[in-house]
């Protein structure tokens, strides 16, 4: 059984990606400093999998951290680094708090890889290296404009860190880029979990349908889109779960033919903001009370992926709709409200 370090394993992304490891009969080692999530998301992947993964608590960015998780847990077969700070806004207001954490912990692992057969490394990237594209959908040949955040800026320096240390190293490295991951678990016995107020558009949807939050603002009414709202492509966690195996795989079957590649990951579609609370109101029956308001710093108008890179050489194509992502994710908010009142 291959082990797979997975940094921020317990965070939204990392611990739907943990499952399917699992699933695919991967031993995952998780390692997070419980920073932006909660302990109780390892046992809900010990719920789903019949099997609490190992667990160390440790800050990344934090040199003398890292050196002692790779002293403890021993050698792995490969690394899904999630382990980042991943809010526009607050990168935005915070910008050193997002160049410390971000790009140190990358530095650090990498600094830990540098033997004669490194394990595979998957990147969690962003689709925010783009920018605002000049062309839609945009694919893995656009230019990687200047960042509109800080945020963006350390996906984009972290790419070029790894693609650097890979032409001096034995290390294999995919970059995943992201669009807007939504959804939850079909059990919904994990989902996201923001630590207070929601930085992302689905979770403040959901809780203001439930009745955490008194309303929902749209950030932005007057772009040059269909209805005035900023355009995004939102893929189904679970989607992007499985794309990381599929990565994983490449690189340990070692079918990969550079050391650095980089692979879109979204559905090809764009949905404005309104589209998406419309469609969250049609799967769940909850009128939604929200108001458009004033654009927010470090957004771009559209961003929306070219797959074909990803179908074509990964085989891999998002298979779920938006309507079951937003299902699930409603499925996952009504979960935590039972839990919350039981």
């Amino acid at each position: 059984m291959k082990k797979v370090l997975v940094t921020g394993g317990l965070g939204y992304i990392g611990a739907h990606t943990t499952v399917a490891l699992m699933e695919r009969g991967f031993e995952p080692i998780i390692v997070d400093n419980l920073s932006n999530t909660r302990m109780e998301v390892l046992d809900g992947i010990a719920a789903i999998t019949g099997k609490k993964p190992q667990f160390f608590n440790y800050n990344l960015a934090k040199e003398a951290d890292v050196q002692q998780l790779f002293s403890e847990m021993g050698p792995v077969d490969g690394i899904i680094h999630f382990a980042a700070y991943k809010a526009v806004g607050e990168s935005v207001a915070e910008p050193l708090k997002y160049y410390q954490n971000n790009l140190c912990s990358l530095i650090y692992l990498l600094q830990q890889l540098q033997g004669a057969t490194p394990p595979a490394f998957i990147f969690s990237s962003s689709c925010t290296v783009y920018g605002q594209a000049d062309a839609l959908p945009v694919g893995e040949l656009a230019p990687v404009k200047a960042a509109e955040s800080p945020y963006g800026n350390t996906k984009q320096v972290g790419e070029e860190i790894i693609q650097d240390t890979c032409k001096t190293s034995a290390i294999q490295a995919i970059a995943l880029r992201y669009f807007n991951p939504i959804g939850a678990h079909p059990s919904a016995l994990i989902g996201e979990l923001p630590l207070g107020v929601p930085q992302n558009l689905v979770p403040f949807i959901t809780q203001t349908a439930i009745g955490k939050r008194a309303q929902l603002s749209v950030f932005g009414s007057d772009y040059p889109t269909r209805d005035g709202t900023a355009i995004r492509d939102y893929i189904h966690v679970v989607d992007l779960a499985e794309a990381h195996i599929v990565a994983l795989e490449r690189l340990l079957n070692k079918k990969n033919t550079t050391n650095f590649e980089v692979f879109n990951l979204g559905t090809g579609n764009g949905n404005t903001v309104l589209e998406v609370v419309q469609t969250f109101e049609a799967v769940s029956g909850q009128p939604l009370n929200y108001q458009l308001a004033p654009r927010r710093p470090g957004d771009v108008i559209a961003a929306y992926a070219d797959t074909t890179r990803a179908a074509e050489v990964l085989g891999w194509r998002a298979a779920r709709s938006l309507s079951e992502a937003l299902a699930s994710a409603w499925k996952w908010e009504q979960h935590l409200h039972e839990k919350s009142n039981a």
